[in-house]
């Protein structure tokens, strides 16, 4: 990448400073130095900025995180939402969900606005509700990938909004040379939102990729 594409996104990322989001601007450091000891990494800074402004552009009032990790999208995704909004939140680890449950607790979020679910991903989104949800988020990279977009179609109100995280896979995603099966797995799910008649998508170089989409 020419030096000054890195520049420009490096400028990108630090546009929306962390410490501004809460009045303990140590918050989201801390969920972060959580997410490095679980090893779970959590969204880039560039990403976080993009889930807040999409849940603020719908004025979420129920959105639904596949991945809770330590909880730092779970707290971008609150900052932007309605503040009378639910998130619901699904990780299949139960200490991934207790430290989440820290970051949100230091960062004055109110119980009642978390719903947090322990169990496989694949299984409990396929016991939500159909149409009933603003804002669905998840990583290209998670496990069953392509059924959780399935799933987030479902999901979706009309002109609700679909964002997937890590989209450009450590920019492995636009090097043919790149085959793993996990770079081929994000390539897929990419497409089949870029494909889909039932969104209107578009692929930002944000934080480590970001595919937003509106369902129609």
């Amino acid at each position: 990448m020419p030096q000054g594409k890195v520049a420009s996104w490096a400028f990108a990322e630090e546009f929306v400073a962390e410490q501004s989001l809460f009045d303990d601007a140590s918050v989201l450091d801390r969920a972060r130095e959580r997410a490095t000891e679980l090893g779970a990494p959590p969204v880039l800074p560039g990403a976080g900025a993009v889930l807040r402004l999409l849940a603020a552009a719908v004025d979420a009032h129920a959105a639904v995180e596949i991945g809770t990790g330590a909880g730092v999208g779970s707290l971008y995704i609150l900052a932007g939402m309605n503040d009378a909004g639910v998130l619901t939140t699904i990780d299949p680890e139960v200490e991934n969900q207790r430290a989440a449950r820290e970051s949100l607790a230091e960062a004055g979020v109110r119980a009642a606005r978390v719903r947090t679910i322990a169990g496989t991903p694949r299984d409990v989104i396929g016991r939500l509700t159909d149409h009933a949800y603003d804002l669905v988020s998840f990583a290209a990279d998670a496990p069953h990938a392509p059924d959780l977009l399935e799933h987030a179609l479902r999901l979706l109100r009309p002109g609700g909004v679909l964002v997937v995280t890590n989209a450009l896979f450590h920019d492995r995603v636009p090097d043919p040379a790149a085959r793993d099966a996990a770079t081929a797995q994000v390539r897929a799910v990419v497409r089949a939102v870029q494909e889909s008649d039932d969104l209107r998508a578009a692929l930002l170089p944000s934080g480590d990729g970001v595919v937003a989409a509106v369902r129609r």
